[in-house]
């Protein structure tokens, strides 16, 4: 099957999609359930909120390792396989009556994640054309920002109505949706015209310093969007004297605005290139950011609530609106063989970004004022722009000069 074959239809890719917005759903819904699991498992609040640290960090550590070690497996059996093991890690938390097995669930899911998105992300740009490359991409992200636009809210409900048990249940059924559309949805042969790197090769990406550099800028690009998203509650409590019913409206706001701007970053980096986006996206998102702290510095609580609002989408818009052209480009620069590798490594460099940004987050409302969150966040995707700008323009003289 040439690259091209599969090019006309983007069937295979929204079957791909589905089991990225099983596995955002899961990630995102707890987060509203850890009080009523607290009260439930008979632990403490943050022992419970251990269980999303413990995702966290196995999914960053694991996914390249995972990645590395399963790259002459087929693609299909590969994808199949980690959504069944993620259907049934679900499956496993529904079922389990105490912490510790909920814990072990939670690792399970976060190791079988690991291991499918990467792969989504590696077969969906190789599949396509490379004209169309970056709206494969943000269709398969996109199923991680619809997630936090409609499967937070709708685990909330369901929690609420049936208990947090039936949220786990929920996910686990549309894990099978999904692994039923990849099973008939996905031809036999797709992805067979990917080039498997050696083991070699495929350790030897680590080294790449133009990868490292855009990697860096994942990390750092995560650390400021965490920075201010961890604590946003508390923030709009603050500034606009938002309700529990008005955070959960303007959360879903965000989602909204981040799952448009992940299809209309992706639109985009297929017409102009991925700087053309990237650099407009990071330097609106800093903007954005200040403009939370300047509203909540000098602005009532019902001035503000307009700008804040519109920082808000223009946050999801920008935020994801980078991602698709981030993932294309450290697939360009590390090339298609390793392309699952350099995917599941900027996933570890994401994640272990919001880790950053959720500590510096917690030190800077325990220090100063939840107003402090935009301009510190604003600082991050400064710093991010800057390196962003500095390696594209690196790689474009070295460029130069070997042609």
């Amino acid at each position: 099957m040439s690259p091209s074959a599969d090019s006309g239809s983007f069937k295979p890719i929204y079957f791909l999609a589905l089991g990225t917005f099983a596995i955002g759903t899961e990630g995102f819904m707890i987060v509203p359930l850890l009080p009523r699991m607290s009260a439930d498992l008979s632990v403490p609040i943050a022992a419970v909120g251990s269980l999303v640290t413990i995702f966290t960090l196995t999914l960053a550590i694991s996914s390249p390792v995972l990645t590395t070690l399963t790259g002459a497996i087929n693609r299909r059996k590969l994808l199949i396989w980690s959504m069944l093991a993620f259907a049934a890690a679900n499956l496993a938390a529904f079922a389990s009556r105490d912490y510790w097995g909920i814990m072990v669930a939670r690792i399970l899911l976060a190791l079988s994640a690991g291991l499918y998105a990467p792969n989504a992300n590696a077969l969906a740009s190789a599949i396509v054309s490379p004209e169309r490359r970056g709206r494969a991409l943000s269709v398969v992200n996109g199923g991680i920002t619809l997630a936090i636009a409609l499967g937070l809210p709708l685990g909330s409900l369901i929690g609420d109505a049936f208990g947090w048990r039936m949220t786990f249940l929920g996910v686990g059924i549309l894990s099978l949706i999904a692994v039923t559309g990849l099973v008939f949805g996905l031809q036999k042969g797709v992805g067979d015209q990917m080039k498997v790197a050696s083991f070699k090769e495929r350790v030897a990406v680590v080294g790449n310093p133009q990868v490292l550099a855009a990697l860096l800028v994942t990390f750092i690009w995560a650390a400021g969007a965490y920075t201010a998203w961890t604590y946003i509650a508390p923030y709009l409590t603050s500034t606009i004297g938002a309700s529990s019913n008005g955070i959960s409206a303007i959360v879903s706001i965000w989602g909204l605005s981040a799952a448009a701007g992940v299809f209309g970053g992706g639109a985009l980096n297929d017409r102009v290139g991925a700087n053309t986006v990237m650099v407009p996206a990071l330097t609106l998102l800093a903007m954005a950011f200040l403009t939370l702290s300047a509203s909540a510095y000098f602005l009532t609580p019902g001035e503000a609530v307009a700008p804040v609002v519109i920082s808000v989408i223009v946050w999801g818009l920008t935020a994801w609106g980078f991602y698709p052209s981030q993932i294309a480009r450290l697939i360009e620069v590390g090339g298609h063989p390793v392309a699952p590798i350099v995917v599941s490594l900027n996933t570890s460099f994401m994640y272990a970004g919001f880790a950053v940004g959720a500590t510096v987050g917690s030190v800077v409302i325990s220090s100063g004022s939840v107003a402090d969150l935009g301009w510190i966040g604003a600082l991050f995707e400064a710093v991010a722009l800057s390196l962003l700008v500095t390696t594209t323009r690196e790689a474009g003289r070295k460029q130069a000069v070997q042609s």
